[in-house]
């Protein structure tokens, strides 16, 4: 009798082994999908990022509807509080405007690495960039506005490029 009970014990604990190779085998995923559910904000159902969705002009129009309806909104809550109505169209222009003022700060750093970036494509044998353009690009990129005219897509890391190697004095 206690010869079977080894025997039992032995096979139980052997089963549930190859159970749990098996099972880690087929799905390795399991560990990465704890905590995310249907509300989750790091990736969407369909397993992409959830990087914000490009602005098109479908969503543009939406986007400037719903501004003004939250701004009617707040309109007729000023005039039920005894207040003057907001002008609705100034309101909206005033919020679609992008905002362009850059801190001295920055735009002077910007400038520093465009001339740092200048004297290192001289010294590869390359053509001077456009300090006035390139720090104009740069600051763009980093407010969030598309490049003009198409020249570069956006990176992730303005001023960061693959093929350019770091400054020197970390510029």
């Amino acid at each position: 009798m206690q010869d079977a009970l080894g025997i039992v014990v032995f096979a139980v604990v052997a089963v549930g082994i190859v159970a749990a190779i098996v099972s880690t085998m087929t799905n390795g995923s399991a560990y990465d999908q704890i905590g995310r559910g249907g509300l989750s904000v790091d990736r969407d159902p369909g397993g992409g990022t959830g990087a914000p969705a490009k602005v098109s002009a479908g969503t543009g129009a939406e986007r400037e509807q719903e501004i003004r309806q939250m701004l009617v909104a707040r309109s007729e809550r000023r005039v039920r509080q005894g207040k003057a109505p907001l002008d609705v169209d100034a309101e909206i222009a005033r919020l679609l405007i992008p905002d362009t003022h850059v801190d001295p700060a920055l735009a002077d750093e910007v400038r520093q690495l465009v001339l740092a970036r200048n004297a290192r494509r001289a010294r590869q044998g390359k053509p001077a960039l456009d300090v006035a353009a390139e720090v104009a690009r740069q600051l763009g990129d980093l407010q969030g506005a598309p490049a003009e005219h198409g020249e570069r897509p956006r990176r992730s890391s303005p001023g960061s490029r693959a093929s350019d190697p770091p400054a020197a004095g970390g510029v």
